[in-house]
């Protein structure tokens, strides 16, 4: 018993030390207006928008989200196969119990060969209760390595579940953009549609007192059509988005039309986002926590494939009572017990564990280059995330600097026009492009906002570990 106690100690296979993973102390891109180092944004990032049916749609979202629902009972079967690892560690007890009526062959070789008094039950009854048990003890750790690699792959599925979560977050708040940004582009092309039919309305009276031309009217008629062409797809847009939120929900497509229906703008985004640095960066990543936890759980199965190269050692026993008769079942001279050790080894093998121990060691070699892949990934899409958040927010201030100097351009078109200074094909020009820059700047607003919710998703969904 001090040799096992002693041996017990022992572990084969590495040790898990995780690798060390080097990051930028700064971002490669200079500061940006609107972006800073401080690290103290909340993990709840989607409430910097200020918009409380976001809020809402994130909230319901979390509790009944089909995807998340997979992902948490996942988490539930890796806890329970590491609870059936630990129970590996500890003995086995079984109990049986059987009756059984039998009758032997009186001319069977031995008994039918021998002189046997009258009366001799070939029919009887056996009773028999008992309790069997065996311990394998883990004298050289390859369990217990079991047990630290179902531990990692629990680990692992709980990140897994976090990624699942901030992937659904992010995608509710991208769809929820997407519907405003539509609804927001639809209601200047209404207004403008409107404008320009009143335009037309203008176009034709001048034809009729002789100020304009028949060529006016035609080109008048073509921006209204052009503007009446751009409806549907904006339409099909809000639809599309409203029904990828219902879906997100958890519930029928058409679900949260009536909700949803009312125009709102784009929530506008913080004058301020906290970024943090990009050595912060991996210890909020789930999904670069999962590679790491995955790179764990391969390296313990070294050490199970290396413990079949040992013998195990058992302890086994058993206790009971068996009698022919139920009236003596517990007199002492039906009791029977048996324990002692056992020990199995694969003394010849011709390679197989050391052909296994080369298998898992190159599988442990594999997720330990896709644990440095997805931290050089996510260093990538935080670097893009942050380049295309700030130069849209560049795009964004330019795109309304033209917009107003497009409706100064057609207000100058209109005062000159009436004066005969310029043409009518001017004052067209001028509302083309007075609605071309309406509707960039729109989706300039969806572009900031969208590029906001993929930085906080980049960045790990806030500076809270979950």
């Amino acid at each position: 018993m001090i040799c096992i106690a002693g041996a017990s100690g022992c572990v084969v296979g590495p040790d898990y030390h995780p690798p060390a993973a080097t990051a930028p102390t700064a971002w490669t891109s200079p500061a940006a207006d609107g972006l800073t180092d401080k690290a103290s944004a909340p993990s709840s990032w989607w409430a910097s928008f200020n918009d409380v049916e976001l809020d809402s749609l994130i909230q319901r979202a979390a509790q009944s989200n089909l995807d998340l629902r997979v992902a948490e009972a996942r988490v539930r079967q890796a806890r329970a196969i590491r609870g059936g690892s630990a129970a590996d560690l500890a003995p086995a007890v079984d109990a049986s119990a059987s009756a059984a009526r039998a009758k032997q062959s009186q001319n069977q070789p031995l008994i039918g060969s021998l002189p046997l008094p009258r009366g001799f039950p070939f029919e009887y009854s056996l009773y028999q209760v008992g309790f069997d048990a065996s311990w394998e003890i883990d004298l050289f750790g390859g369990k217990r390595r079991a047990l630290e690699a179902a531990t990692a792959d629990w680990q692992g599925a709980i990140e897994a579940r976090n990624d699942a979560m901030l992937s659904l977050l992010a995608e509710v708040a991208r769809n929820f953009v997407e519907l405003r940004g539509a609804q927001q582009r639809l209601a200047i092309a209404h207004r403008d549609l409107e404008l320009q039919e009143q335009a037309l309305d203008l176009t034709r009276a001048r034809l009729q007192g002789g100020v304009a031309t028949e060529l006016d009217v035609t080109r008048a008629a073509a921006l209204l059509s052009e503007m009446q062409a751009a409806i549907p797809p904006l339409v099909a847009a809000e639809r599309a988005a409203m029904y990828g939120l219902a879906v997100l929900l958890g519930q029928q497509p058409g679900a949260l039309l009536a909700e949803l229906s009312p125009s709102i703008a784009v929530p506008p985004t913080p004058p301020e986002v906290p970024i943090g640095l990009p050595s912060d960066l991996l210890r909020r990543r789930p999904d670069v926590r999962r590679a790491e936890r995955q790179l764990a759980a391969e390296t313990a199965r070294i050490g199970v494939a290396k413990a079949e190269w040992f013998p195990k050692v058992s302890l086994t026993g058993d206790v009971g009572a068996e009698s022919v008769s139920v009236s003596n079942w517990f007199e002492p001279g039906s009791r029977f017990w048996s324990i002692g050790p056992s020990v199995q080894w694969n003394a010849l093998d011709f390679g197989r564990v050391r052909a296994q121990v080369r298998a898992q060691s190159a599988v442990q070699e594999a997720a330990l280059a896709t644990y440095q892949k997805a931290v050089l990934v996510s260093l990538q899409e935080a670097e893009d995330a942050v380049v295309a958040y700030a130069q849209e927010r560049n795009r964004h201030q330019a795109l309304a600097d033209a917009v107003a100097e497009n409706r100064h351009s057609l207000e100058l078109a209109n005062s000159l026009y009436n004066h005969g200074s310029v043409t009518f094909l001017d004052v067209l020009d001028a509302q083309r492009s007075l609605y071309q820059a309406d509707d960039q700047l729109a989706l300039s607003d969806q572009a900031v906002a969208l590029d906001l919710i993929v930085l906080y998703k980049a960045l790990g969904g806030g500076w809270d570990t979950p």
